[in-house]
């Protein structure tokens, strides 16, 4: 596999010198002050691929060319913004870019209600507790409708907790829930929120999937032609939120996904921490059967705290979650060992270790969360480690 890095852009603490230090080969980025629906221009794509390689390093993979909202919510100008999402996979096509990750989330990236909770080990890390977020939608957001979304023993629990919650543990909860991706423009309130949520009052699940089958048939001929590979990342976390749809969150939902426009362009992002938060998620049996369809990994994994009531959980060490990551591991090389087989020219998929813990000097380094510089390395070489095991093992 090829190892990549996520790295956000000049203004990264995490320089290119460091990530290359820590054995990457390439990087994964995008160009995040771009807001979505815009073309990306060539002048611009060429001017970061040039700093990338530069620092001995190649830019391998876009983390995320954006979809809109109005492309997820079928508005009048989505058919403007499918025409200028291939016009910059034209334009980063001329630059050699050729794998593309996106997401379908509606509103919401990736979302946790604690961006560094300590860890029994001293480190901190990513956490989604789903009271705190009930909370959250419950008695700050105030969503109408927020009690029918969630069991009545959630509701009991959220509402003690938010009681007890002095006002800067409300503002703090607030602050964790509406923090974007750092680079981009998004800066969110919750009025930005709650008029985001009204745009999706009429869009159930089955909408919003007719919206990406129209987006997939708009623009997966035109990565077909370009010879790219688009691959759509999983839900973070894979379960409705604030009465919004996801529908990219299981195997079934990935088989409807390269069903409903069949073509080596159209593909998956495997993030084993966000399908590993579900219990129901198989994780190496869903890479085994949708392997031929996957173009990038995300390998990370979860602690599930409670799978009697899932929903909250942590980013754990690679090897200490809930997932079993040698048996994804496995999986994976054995996905690679069978493209290499068939002769396919993209038999190297590119991963990246994804959302480390804080520990030792990036408790004191100001970096994007879940995006640390030791964490990851500490990920990077812990997966590069069992690679190289269980290749020299060979098959099982």
């Amino acid at each position: 596999m090829r190892h990549t890095w996520r790295w956000f852009g000049p203004d990264d603490s995490v320089t290119l010198s460091e990530i290359r230090q820590a054995g990457a080969e390439g990087i994964v980025t995008a160009l995040y002050h771009l807001p979505p629906g815009e073309v990306w221009p060539r002048a611009e794509i060429r001017a970061r691929r040039e700093i990338i390689e530069a620092a001995g390093l190649s830019w391998d993979l876009v983390e995320s060319l954006p979809v809109s909202e109005a492309t997820r919510t079928g508005a009048p100008e989505a058919i403007q913004h499918y025409a200028n999402w291939i016009s910059s996979l034209e334009n980063l096509a001329q630059e050699g870019i050729a794998v593309i990750c996106y997401n379908f989330m509606p509103v919401l990236d990736w979302r946790r209600t604690d961006l560094a909770a300590p860890m029994p080990s001293g480190a901190t890390a990513l956490r989604f507790d789903l009271i705190d977020f009930a909370g959250f939608d419950l008695g700050i957001l105030a969503r109408e409708g927020a009690e029918a979304d969630s069991p009545a023993e959630v509701i009991e629990q959220a509402r003690a907790r938010l009681a007890r919650f002095s006002q800067a543990e409300k503002d703090q909860l607030t602050s964790n829930i509406l923090a974007g991706l750092p680079g981009t423009l998004e800066h969110w309130t919750l009025d930005t929120l709650r008029a985001r949520l009204a745009a999706y009052a009429k869009i159930d699940a089955e909408q919003l999937r007719s919206h990406l089958r129209a987006f997939l048939e708009a623009v997966v001929p035109s990565a077909e032609r370009l010879d790219m590979r688009l691959c759509c990342h999983p839900d973070d976390p894979p379960w409705p939120l604030l009465g919004l749809p996801r529908i990219m969150s299981s195997e079934a939902n990935y088989d409807w996904l390269v069903n409903a426009v069949p073509s080596r362009a159209n593909g998956i992002t495997f993030c084993t921490g966000s399908l590993g938060a579900r219990p129901d998620n198989d994780l190496a049996k869903m890479l085994t059967r949708l392997g031929p369809h996957i173009h990038f990994y995300h390998f990370r994994n979860v602690r599930r705290e409670d799978d009697t009531i899932p929903g909250s959980f942590h980013e754990a060490d690679q090897f200490g979650g809930s997932s079993d990551m040698v048996a994804v591991m496995r999986a994976a090389l054995g996905e690679q060992s069978r493209r290499r087989a068939e002769g396919r020219a993209d038999w190297q998929i590119p991963m990246r270790p994804d959302h480390g813990q804080n520990i030792l000097d990036d408790h004191t380094r100001k970096t994007a969360p879940g995006y640390p510089a030791i964490g990851r390395l500490k990920g990077l070489a812990e997966l590069r480690g069992a690679m190289l095991a269980l290749a020299s093992a060979g098959p099982s």
